[in-house]
């Protein structure tokens, strides 16, 4: 643990702890630091417990914020670092799933402890003597690779119906195998998991797709029941078969797992657009007269599916726009060679396009290995020297008033034709462009 005093925020987080020390209060850091302390992991934040009110603990620190004084927590600014300071508390009588209807201060860490869901994030740190204070074997369990609530699983997930998605995450997250009274647990309340807010649902499940192993997520979700809750959709993915020379892989879930596999490093819009691009298909499956099972239009079905979907977990404006674009444009990746010049160069220079691409390459990775597009796609992008961007067009709907047309749905049509002209290279100025509009006009 001592390896990590070097690190940025650790020696103003153990300048907080011994300044509550000073002043007579127990202190000391607790939750997932200690944790990642001991993975060997550095600690993205370090919180801090003590036996301090927020209010007595203001007053030693002037430079703070009070966001969380209502839960016992103040925010203290440390050498230009936030840290969360958290008064050691119990929590009785939850309600809705989420809060506690009594919180009490206390002195006893113990207690605190307590409260808290999972053995592993339940440890205290004494960074002044280097203890590890482990009153529920968060420690032997980190060691034994196993995921354990701290006292009883029914009642941790009763207190807050979040914590079942959180156990599917930290053990995904750090390779442990949840415990079976915690999968019982989970069994029990699963359907508990629909009254969570769509805001918590969409950053516990973004954390899990952004993550390591996100298949492995997705699929605990299945195995645990949970998915069918929160995404009924991505569910009945399950068992669709799909044509074997097409996909050997298997169904459209096993596809789709395979996908998030291959992910590294993604993006939210692209690991949701992975999560979602063949969602329209379950619904749109059919079997012609050969036998072999077809698709048509999923994509458009999935893009109009995404979207209730995306909406319903209050997604951005923008986040929905550019994730159901590329569950609608997948498939037009499979025709790129044979496009016309003007198409080729708006896909590729869509703002969406890497991404989109992307998207592409773990499609075929993971179904028939045929990367014959993307590589096309790669010359083309080398042609370019990296640069794709569309010339600054000839003409408005303007100049098409000036030369005696009634603005109209025809104006689309034409501007399109002059820049189509325009990017296979045949006009380059506005008066070509004018004459070429003229020319069209007298064949009419």
């Amino acid at each position: 643990m001592q390896g990590f005093r070097n690190l940025p925020g650790f020696q103003a987080a153990l300048n907080i702890v011994k300044r509550l020390r000073e002043a007579g209060f127990f202190a000391c850091f607790v939750g997932g630091s200690v944790r990642d302390m001991l993975l060997g992991r550095p600690p993205k934040d370090i919180d801090i417990a003590t036996s301090a009110t927020p209010e007595q603990a203001a007053e030693l620190f002037p430079h703070h914020h009070e966001v969380g004084m209502a839960f016992g927590v103040l925010v203290v600014i440390e050498d230009g670092v936030p840290f969360e300071v958290a008064t050691l508390r119990e929590e009785r009588e939850y309600m809705d799933g989420r809060h506690p209807e009594i919180i009490t201060y206390t002195d006893d860490p113990k207690l605190d402890a307590a409260r808290r869901d999972f053995t592993i994030n339940a440890m205290f740190y004494d960074p002044v003597s280097h203890e590890i204070i482990d009153y529920f074997g968060g420690r032997e369990d980190l060691d034994a690779g196993i995921l354990r609530c701290v006292g009883d699983p029914v009642l941790r997930f009763g207190e807050d119906y979040l914590r079942m998605l959180r156990a599917v995450r930290f053990a995904v997250r750090f390779g442990l195998r949840i415990d079976p009274a915690v999968r019982a647990a989970i069994e029990q309340l699963k359907q508990n998991v629909g009254k969570l807010s769509c805001e918590r649902i969409r950053q516990e499940m973004t954390l899990m797709l952004t993550g390591p192993r996100p298949a492995e997520a997705i699929r605990e979700l299945s195995e645990l029941g949970l998915l069918a809750f929160l995404l009924p959709e991505v569910e009945a993915m399950r068992g669709v078969e799909q044509p074997p020379q097409y996909h050997p892989e298997g169904d459209v879930f096993v596809h789709t797992m395979l996908m998030l596999e291959h992910m590294a490093l993604p993006s939210l819009e692209l690991a949701w657009s992975v999560l979602l691009h063949d969602v329209g298909k379950p619904l749109t499956r059919t079997v012609g007269e050969d036998g072999v099972a077809h698709f048509y239009g999923h994509e458009h079905a999935g893009a109009e599916m995404a979207e209730v979907i995306l909406k319903r977990l209050r997604f951005s404006t923008a986040q929905t726009e550019t994730i159901t674009q590329a569950v609608a444009s997948h498939m037009r990746f499979i025709s790129v060679p044979r496009m016309r010049r003007p198409k080729l160069l708006r896909l590729m220079a869509d703002p969406n396009f890497a991404m989109e691409l992307e998207l592409h390459r773990l499609d075929c990775l993971s179904s028939n290995m045929l990367m014959e597009n993307f590589v096309f796609l790669l010359d083309e992008i080398a042609a370019k020297c990296g640069q794709v961007e569309l010339p600054p067009p000839l003409l408005t709907g303007r100049d098409l008033i000036e030369l005696g047309m009634k603005p109209g749905p025809a104006f689309g049509r034409i501007l399109k034709k002059v820049e189509d002209l325009q990017l296979e290279g045949k006009i380059s100025s506005r008066e070509e462009a004018l004459a070429a509009i003229r020319r069209t006009t007298k064949r009419r």
